[in-house]
């Protein structure tokens, strides 16, 4: 009985000294657990995630997260506000403790919610990788970042990021070429195959709402540059009518000087058709003009089409207006 009893002590002291080691290397699973006790995720993030072909482990690593899909700017900025200091659309809080996204109206940029929340997902995701695995990872980023990224608004995006996060650069990299270049080094494609089955879905989201911007912004480069040519050709011809104008006057006044001579009627009939060309070069002026402010209005309408685009994932306003 005494060698059964020490047995069972024996027993008892190996299970006290190997759950706390149990706890320790499962921390991770233990919170998670904890974290998805009883939780549905709503039907609209569910969404989120499949549009984004989230991986079984990214959406778990995105439930954990209890994603939260906020309309209201107001509370968009208090949930956000002590995360990254560029927020425009999303925020993860480290340590798995939540990510919110902002539910963009326009149904011009649809997309953005599923960009933002595979960027938040990523976020989740470093902040998950061993020091080993981090060391790699960022290896890889930062290589492809030196060497073959010649994407000039990543490269600015980037360079925000080193102003703003100076001590987050390499984790906003692995969210940002993730979700927003489309072709990337085949280790990079293989690592990020762990969180997306078609990584591609993601970024033809981010392509498309990009181009409403950046094809407007195009359009106002193209029909700046023509306005200035048109303006330098109207001011052109604005000068060349005021010498046919000033000619036209001294003309009048030297057949005033020659009526009753020999040499009126041709001078008059070389004066009358110095006036039609005149007048028909006023005519081609005023078209002209009436062209430029045609652009000038079509300009300024796909440039307030712009400004509305800005306003709409504007988070520092308070209120949203649907299109």
């Amino acid at each position: 009985m005494k060698n059964i009893g020490r047995l069972l002590a024996y027993l008892l002291l190996l299970v006290l000294i190997a759950v706390p080691f149990l706890i320790y290397f499962n921390a991770q699973a233990i919170s998670d657990w904890w974290a998805l006790r009883g939780y549905t995720p709503p039907a609209a993030v569910v969404k989120l995630a499949d549009q984004d072909t989230m991986t079984p482990y990214a959406k778990h690593v995105f439930y954990v997260n209890h994603p939260d899909l906020e309309t209201n700017a107001d509370q968009f900025r208090s949930d956000c506000q002590e995360t990254e200091k560029t927020i425009v659309l999303g925020c993860y809080h480290s340590d798995q403790q939540g990510i919110f996204v902002y539910n963009v109206q326009d149904k011009r940029l649809a997309g953005v919610q599923e960009v933002t929340s595979a960027h938040e997902m990523l976020h989740a995701v470093y902040d998950r990788l061993s020091s080993k695995d981090r060391a790699h990872i960022d290896g890889l980023l930062q290589n492809y970042y030196n060497h073959d990224l010649h994407d000039k608004r990543i490269i600015q995006t980037i360079n925000e990021y080193r102003q703003s996060e100076p001590n987050d650069v390499v984790d906003e990299m692995h969210s940002v070429f993730g979700t927003e270049i489309a072709n990337l080094p085949s280790p990079l494609e293989n690592y990020y195959k762990k969180y997306f089955a078609d990584r591609h879905a993601v970024t033809s989201y981010e392509a498309a709402y990009e181009a409403e911007f950046t094809n407007r912004e195009d359009a106002i480069k193209a029909d700046d540059a023509q306005l200035a040519q048109m303006k330098a050709h109207i001011e052109a011809e604005e000068q060349s009518q005021q010498q046919q104008l000033a000619k036209i006057n001294s003309d009048r006044a030297r057949l005033n000087t020659i009526h009753d001579s020999g040499q009126f009627n041709s001078a008059a009939a070389s004066f009358n058709a110095e006036v039609n060309a005149y007048n028909t070069a006023i005519d081609k002026l005023r078209s002209d003009i009436n062209s430029y402010n045609q652009l000038v209005d079509a300009r300024n309408v796909i440039a307030s089409e712009l400004t509305s685009l800005d306003k709409s994932i504007d988070t520092r306003l308070t209120t949203q207006q649907p299109q």
